[in-house]
């Protein structure tokens, strides 16, 4: 019996101390720039999903097509990439939804990444459909009526409340839609198409296309040091 405890102890040990898992970024690119987002690992089925749309390209030649000022740019909506001029978005989608992945501590500050969905009761998000808030700065008045108002019941955290205040987002929208990445580098191009021009239906009158991919190797490496700094 004595002979067992060393090895199940030194398993213990070292699985307490091993490595976490890395993250995976990505890069959005569009005419008005770059954009590079982590994507948490506290949310794998979003995570996964969205790996697996970008390595097949779905998101390629998509249009970032519901953009509203001070509150975020929305694209991935597959039946963008033939879209007439003027034409209504927003309801195109793969056949799929991911189950929500609702996390406290992952919340709707400004460059966070999230999924989109239609209104059904599990909240489950769309395979395809995300968007980048851009938000804004709210008021510690502000931010008591959005508890008030828009958040049955929940309270916002201090450490959060901290963030609105000052980098701004969306608090209205936590724990009703998946946040599951966020900004690392770039996010003045998410400010930069939040001025263009849209139509009755915050479609840009411009198309915005975007080109989605993941970051690897030597690129990686430059983006972790760059911001790591």
């Amino acid at each position: 019996m004595k002979k067992l405890l060393l090895p199940i102890f030194c398993l213990f040990f070292f699985s307490s101390f091993a490595a976490k898992p890395k993250n995976t970024y990505i890069k959005i690119t569009t005419n008005y720039g770059e954009v590079y987002l982590k994507l948490y690992n506290e949310t794998p089925k979003h995570r996964d999903n969205f790996i697996k749309i970008i390595k097949d390209g779905t998101l390629n030649q998509t249009l970032f097509h519901r953009v509203i000022q001070e509150f975020m740019i929305q694209g991935g909506d597959p039946t963008s990439k033939t879209a007439k001029p003027g034409q209504q978005l927003g309801d195109g989608d793969l056949g799929y939804t991911i189950p929500a992945e609702f996390n406290p501590n992952l919340f709707h500050k400004k460059g966070a990444l999230a999924a989109a969905r239609d209104n059904n009761p599990e909240k489950a998000s769309s395979a395809s459909q995300f968007y980048i808030v851009q938000g804004k700065v709210f008021t510690e008045e502000e931010l008591d009526a959005v508890e008030k108002n828009r958040m049955a019941g929940r309270k916002i955290p201090k450490e959060q409340r901290e963030v609105y205040k000052t980098i701004g987002g969306t608090p209205h929208l936590d724990q009703n839609y998946t946040v599951f990445g966020e900004v690392v580098k770039g996010l003045i191009m998410v400010d930069n198409i939040c001025t263009v021009k849209v139509d009755g239906n915050n479609r840009p009158l411009t198309d915005i296309k975007m080109t989605v991919s993941l970051v690897e190797k030597k690129e990686l490496r430059e983006l972790l040091k760059e911001i790591k700094n």
